[in-house]
């Protein structure tokens, strides 16, 4: 029974990719949802998968936010991760289409959450911009603001792994990926005239190919501060790599809700590992008779 993988926009739920790959459930904000409702869903989800991961950007609004949270108080489940990704939302629909192949793996849910704050380090993730007048993301010093006011301005931006901001034109391609990867992208308009995500970057960067899905996430606008962009995210794309990847990591247990945990956080709980010399005894020990 794979785990559940949940998004909070359907524009986050890409086609699937190689192998088997479930649906990711769609969990409404409330505007669109009233909270018994969503309680009743989530609860249906944690019946049928018996664990749910929850991907977001880290820019969703405050009171979609508090409703993910007030869902997983009223149902007093520790069987439900909400994990905030510092990643642009196309990147974002990426990672939870990676987390959705593996799903139906031999991964324990611990390590699937974990999973995602790893495999978001693989993901090269940018966008062609037509301004960079409002962006927050990176670094903007005061010349490409000033290039944004001219007509036919064009901006590269990369934010993950590192960031990177380049004049389309006047400087080589940010450097991408030693590894196979597939470049996803989505665009506020349909293509016309030259195009430097398909043209100049997806052959310098090697990738395996390009996959185009429909437009900008609702999202993309506020998070690169203008719809007149091409957003792109180059990943892996084997499930069996991604598997491997995972697996390769070192495990421990978490002391506070003992599902198993990668690197140095819990997803389910956030309880942080604590290296063993700075570990606090199991409780039963910690009672003297």
């Amino acid at each position: 029974m794979p785990i559940a993988i949940a998004v909070t926009s359907p524009d986050l739920v890409l086609p699937p990719g190689d192998g088997p790959t479930p649906a990711a459930a769609v969990l409404q904000g409330p505007d669109r949802q009233p909270l018994d409702t969503a309680v009743t869903q989530t609860a249906i989800l944690l019946d049928q998968c018996g664990y749910l991961v929850v991907l977001y950007p880290d820019a969703l609004p405050a009171p979609y936010v508090r409703r993910l949270h007030t869902v997983r108080t009223v149902l007093e489940s520790e069987r439900i991760a909400l994990l905030p990704v510092a990643l642009p939302p196309l990147a974002v629909a990426v990672l939870a289409r990676q987390l959705r192949q593996l799903s139906v793996s031999d991964l324990s849910p611990g390590v699937l959450a974990c999973a995602a704050r790893l495999l978001a380090h693989y993901i090269y993730a940018g966008a062609q911009l037509a301004t960079v007048a409002r962006l927050d993301r990176v670094p903007v010093s005061l010349a490409p603001h000033l290039r944004s006011l001219l007509p036919g301005a064009a901006f590269g931006v990369l934010v993950n792994p590192a960031p990177c901001l380049i004049r389309l034109g006047k400087a080589e391609p940010p450097g991408g990926p030693a590894f196979p990867t597939r470049l996803t992208v989505a665009r506020t308009k349909p293509r016309k005239g030259p195009d430097w995500v398909l043209e100049t970057l997806a052959p310098h960067w090697r990738v395996q190919g390009v996959q185009e899905v429909g437009p900008l996430p609702d999202g993309s606008g506020q998070w690169w501060g203008t719809q007149r962009a091409v957003e792109f995210a180059a990943a892996i794309p084997d499930p069996s790599i991604l598997y491997h990847l995972v697996a390769s990591v070192r495990r421990e247990r978490c002391r506070w809700c003992g599902l198993e945990l990668l690197g140095d956080r819990c997803g389910f709980c956030s309880a942080p590992h604590l290296p063993p010399d700075h570990q606090l005894p199991p409780a039963r020990a910690a009672v003297h008779p």
